[in-house]
C-alpha cells in the first residue's frame, strides 16, 4: 500500500491524458500535434507510469516540433508568458526534474542568459514565432532536437541529452 493520496480529480485526469483533440475553423489548417500519432519511444510508456514532469514535457516536444515546422527561414520558435511582466524567452533548451517540474532555458529580448522552472501543475505556455537573432545563419530548430532520442535506444540512467 502507497501513502500517496489519489483523488478522484487525479484518476479523472489520469483517464484523459492520453486523450487529445483539436478543431479549427479553417478546414485546410495544417495538422496539428494533437493531430499526430505518438512517436513510439512516447507511447512505449504507459502514462499511468510518466511522472506528470515527465508526460508534460513528453507533449511540450510535440507542441514544439509541430510549431516549429510551419515557420519559415526568417522566424525561431520563442515562448511569451502568461501574468506577467516577463517578456519572451527564444526557447535553446527544455528540461524535466521528476516528479513535477518542467525548465525552459533560453535568452530573453536583450540576449541575456534566461532560464524558467515551473511545477506542471502551473505550466501555461505560449509558443511565437519571432524573427531569428542571426538572420545570417541557418534557423535553430530545438523541437527536431528534444525528439532525437525518440528514435534511438534510451541510454542508461539520466537523460542529459538536452
Amino acid at each position: 500500500m502507497t501513502d500517496e493520496i489519489f483523488t478522484t480529480a487525479d484518476a479523472l485526469e489520469a483517464s484523459i491524458l492520453p486523450c487529445a483533440r483539436v478543431v479549427h475553423s479553417d478546414p485546410n489548417m495544417p495538422a496539428t500535434a494533437e493531430q499526430q500519432p505518438l512517436p513510439a519511444a512516447v507511447s512505449k510508456k504507459p502514462v499511468d507510469q510518466k511522472s506528470p514532469a515527465e508526460w508534460a514535457y513528453e507533449r511540450l516536444i510535440l507542441y514544439i516540433r509541430n510549431f516549429e515546422g510551419q515557420l519559415d527561414t526568417k522566424h525561431e520558435i520563442a515562448m511569451g508568458f502568461a501574468g506577467g511582466d516577463a517578456g519572451v524567452l527564444r526557447i535553446e533548451g527544455l528540461g524535466y526534474f521528476d516528479p513535477d517540474m518542467i525548465t525552459f532555458y533560453g535568452r530573453d529580448d536583450d540576449g541575456a542568459k534566461t532560464q524558467l522552472v515551473q511545477h506542471v501543475t502551473q505550466l501555461n505556455v505560449m509558443l511565437r514565432a519571432i524573427p531569428r537573432a542571426e538572420p545570417d545563419t541557418p534557423p535553430r530548430r530545438i523541437g527536431f532536437r528534444l525528439a532525437k532520442d525518440w528514435d534511438e535506444p534510451p541510454a542508461p540512467g539520466r537523460d542529459s541529452a538536452v
